[in-house]
């Protein structure tokens, strides 16, 4: 009799559950439901829903397929032997923003970062977070501001290095107080003749330099200012990363390239959808205050925040909540920048067992440790830090200015 009831009660319980499906799946729908619980036609409702879903997809795809093409041709490179630890830390929020991710950041420099590996995460996921043109380049994409007069690359890049410097000393700390790694083996060293670190960095140089100079100079040509500015400087480091990347892995980088972005595409029309129809349903202006910048930070934080704990992924996190976000930015008039750094410091939270990121450092630089709850711990627990340092220097930064 127990059982039966216990059954029933099963089967009620699954009947309640909420479907299972992709997150692009929810957003179309509930842009759907919005659009016509809000009393829009159907002729309205689909032209709003075109015209938001379109908005930004160009941009994306312009930085999306070359970063991601940086990334795969990372993933053939290691660098170097387990000397190179510290450089290899040193070196790691460098090529988390260069390789557009922390995951093919850290499985580039974790052979030469030897018992240093959790600092090297910390330094790969804090660069892939705040240094242009990564994450803040993404969000500004996402909230379609990359091509307005507010928005100031090399601005940008200042002040993410500014912000990133700190967040990852966190980091770095955390990772020195509370994970207990033993020494490396004497003798031992992880080597691969494909690569090097000053190989595996070069385009991001490249990058970096092409940013600097598109800053402060155009040379009069239009195919080769196309280059200084940062979706061109993207390309250009994706040409060199292919050409240091040998002949029989070039097609499956750029295979992978264009499977990633698609998928990031069909996202980012579906948060910008949804952000076109709330903006003709909610005066934002209404619940914004122009006087009190912070608030409307720490709003764009927590919105960010709840986006990667429900995702999981960071670069999905950036994908969605940027074009969700942007009218509330636009009706705020905050400080953009300010926003920008905002959304990005929102997504540290948290490294978890729905993040890609978690398994990969779990396995390498945590595999010492039995109990998946510190292993969390650890993680989530360094993370959470990191943005609330983050976001109080933030705040600070901004009451200052």
């Amino acid at each position: 009799m127990s059982t039966t009831v216990s059954n029933a009660k099963s089967k009620i319980t699954s009947s309640l559950r909420w479907p299972d499906a992709p997150l692009v799946i929810w957003m179309v729908v509930l842009t759907l439901i919005l659009g016509i619980v809000s009393g829009l036609g159907t002729d309205e409702l689909v032209k709003t829903f075109n015209k938001g879903f379109g908005r930004a997809l160009g941009e994306f795809a312009l930085i999306l397929l070359p970063s991601f093409t940086i990334a795969a041709a990372m993933s053939h490179k290691a660098s170097g032997s387990d000397a190179l630890g510290k450089t290899a830390v040193l070196a790691s929020p460098i090529a988390g923003a260069g390789m557009i991710c922390p995951d093919t950041a850290y499985a580039a420099l974790a052979p030469a970062a030897g018992r240093f590996k959790l600092a090297l995460a910390f330094g790969a996921y804090t660069g892939f977070k705040l240094l242009y043109p990564a994450g803040p380049l993404i969000v500004a994409a996402g909230l379609g501001v990359v091509s307005s007069n507010s928005f100031s690359p090399l601005a940008t890049l200042a002040f993410g290095i500014g912000l990133s410097i700190p967040v990852w000393l966190v980091g770095v700390f955390w990772a020195k107080q509370f994970a207990h790694q033993p020494d490396p083996v004497a003798g031992s060293t992880e080597t691969n003749v494909e690569g090097n670190l000053v190989q595996t960095l070069l385009p991001f140089v490249l990058l970096t330099v092409l940013m600097v100079i598109g800053s402060i100079a155009q040379s009069g040509s239009s195919a080769l200012d196309f280059f200084l500015t940062p979706k061109g400087a993207l390309i250009a480091a994706a040409a060199l990363s292919l050409f240091q990347t040998p002949v029989r892995h070039r097609r499956a980088c750029l295979d992978s390239a264009v499977r990633r972005t698609g998928s990031l595409l069909l996202i980012i029309g579906a948060a910008s959808a949804f952000g076109a129809i709330i903006t003709g349903i909610i005066p934002f202006e209404v619940f914004v205050r122009s006087d009190n910048s912070n608030a409307t930070l720490l709003v764009l934080f927590s919105i960010t925040i709840a986006f990667k704990l429900a995702q999981g992924s960071s670069m999905a996190t950036f994908a969605a909540v940027a074009p969700v976000t942007a009218p509330l930015v636009a009706a705020s008039g905050t400080n953009l920048t300010a926003a920008i750094f905002a959304i990005c410091l929102g997504s540290f939270v948290a490294i978890l067992p729905n993040d890609s990121f978690y398994w990969l450092v779990r396995k390498d630089a945590l595999s010492n440790v039995k109990s998946e709850a510190k292993a969390i711990l650890l993680l989530t627990g360094g993370s959470v830090v990191q943005a609330l340092v983050g976001m109080a220097i933030l705040l600070t930064m901004t009451r200052l200015l």
